[in-house]
Parts: structure tokens; C-alpha cells; sequence
């Protein structure tokens, strides 16, 4: 059964984060909110749970995971962030965005795309995540909580505590989410290419 964490939204408590922070770091599956929708996460190198997210969404080896990082200096750890699209970046974050760039050699090579090696990244504007995220010290590698069969993730975090429960080891419930995921843009060409819109405001990439 997944535990379930009530997290206040603005004032997120140390104790339960140090909690949701000590099941991550011991192989934890975690569904967790952020400032688009919900999302999957585990931590940087568990294969185990990588391979849990591909079984609960039905997903292939194609699948572009996202490394959610606390602020833009952790992010450049594990992407390279060329001068021309630096300010782009660093105006949109945090933010509703996630970005497809050339990953550093800190990214597990079973992460990147195939031909490409890249990787996407994203800082979520979410005060219960950020809170997470600056405990653990690390980024999370997630997935939108969007299952099988269904057009939008899940909003609710008794509902993904209800019909997830043998399937995660914890819900971090800080209230409701959106239904829309974030705008997925590819940076790495330099040129920006906006390969999904949504909550992110795509007109300073257009």
C-alpha cells in the first residue's frame, strides 16, 4: 500500500518531507504535484522505478523521462545550455516548461534519446515541490501521472491514492492539481521547436 502525505501548499512541513525524501532515496515510487499536473517521480539512477513508470503508463525505451531540478543551477548540472539559448531558459523558469537539451555525462545513458542524447528538464513555480526537491538535493526523474486509455492525468490525490495503491509506494498530496501538462520546447538545436502546448505560455518561443 502507498502511504499518502498531506502537505500543506504553502508552507510545506519539514517533517513529512523528510519523510517522502528517506522513501526516494531508499527506491520509492512517488507521485507528486507540481505547478502543471501530477507526476510520477523517483530518483536519479533507480532503474527499478523507471521501469514501474514504463509498466504503469504502458510506455516503450522511446519514452522522454524529465529530470525536474529545483533551480536553474542545479539544472545546468545535467544540461548543456548554449549562450543563444541561456536567456530563454532562464526567463522561463521556473515555470511550466519542459526542455529538451544536450545532457551532461551526470544523465544515466538509459534516459536519453537514442540518436539524440538528450534529455528533458523543467524547474517547477510549485512551493510543496520546490520544498521536496531542495530536502532531497537532487533532481527527480518523472512522468505526467496520466494512465492508460486516458486522455488527462489525474487531478486528485485520494483518487491516485485509490486506484494506485499496490502500485506506488507514496502519494504527496499538497490539493489539487491541473489537468493541463506542461509545454514541452526542444532546445537543442538552438532554435526553438515547440513540440507540445500547454500550460506554459509558448509566445516568447514562437
Amino acid at each position: 500500500m502507498a502511504r499518502y502525505y498531506d502537505v500543506h501548499p504553502d508552507n510545506p512541513q519539514p517533517r513529512i518531507l523528510r519523510q517522502v525524501v528517506d522513501l526516494v532515496r531508499n527506491g520509492g515510487l512517488i507521485a507528486y504535484p507540481t505547478d502543471s499536473c501530477f507526476a510520477f517521480g523517483c530518483r536519479l539512477g533507480n532503474r527499478d522505478g523507471l521501469d514501474r513508470i514504463r509498466e504503469i503508463r504502458r510506455l516503450d525505451e522511446r519514452h522522454h523521462f524529465t529530470l525536474v531540478c529545483r533551480d536553474f543551477a542545479q539544472l545546468g548540472q545535467f544540461v548543456h545550455v548554449s549562450n543563444t539559448v541561456f536567456r530563454l531558459v532562464k526567463a522561463s523558469t521556473p515555470g511550466s516548461y519542459t526542455f529538451i537539451l544536450p545532457a551532461t555525462r551526470e544523465v544515466p545513458r538509459r534516459m536519453l534519446h537514442p540518436r539524440k542524447r538528450t534529455v528533458g528538464v523543467r524547474v517547477p513555480a510549485h512551493t510543496a515541490t520546490q520544498a521536496l526537491l531542495a530536502e532531497l538535493g537532487e533532481p527527480l526523474v518523472s512522468s505526467t501521472l496520466v494512465l492508460p486509455g486516458e486522455d488527462e492525468p489525474l487531478t486528485q490525490g485520494w483518487e491516485i491514492k485509490e486506484r494506485l495503491d499496490h502500485l506506488l509506494d507514496a502519494v504527496v498530496d499538497a490539493g489539487d492539481c491541473g489537468k493541463e501538462p506542461t509545454t514541452v520546447v526542444d532546445l537543442s538545436q538552438d532554435e526553438p521547436e515547440i513540440l507540445r502546448r500547454g500550460a506554459g505560455d509558448t509566445s516568447r518561443f514562437e
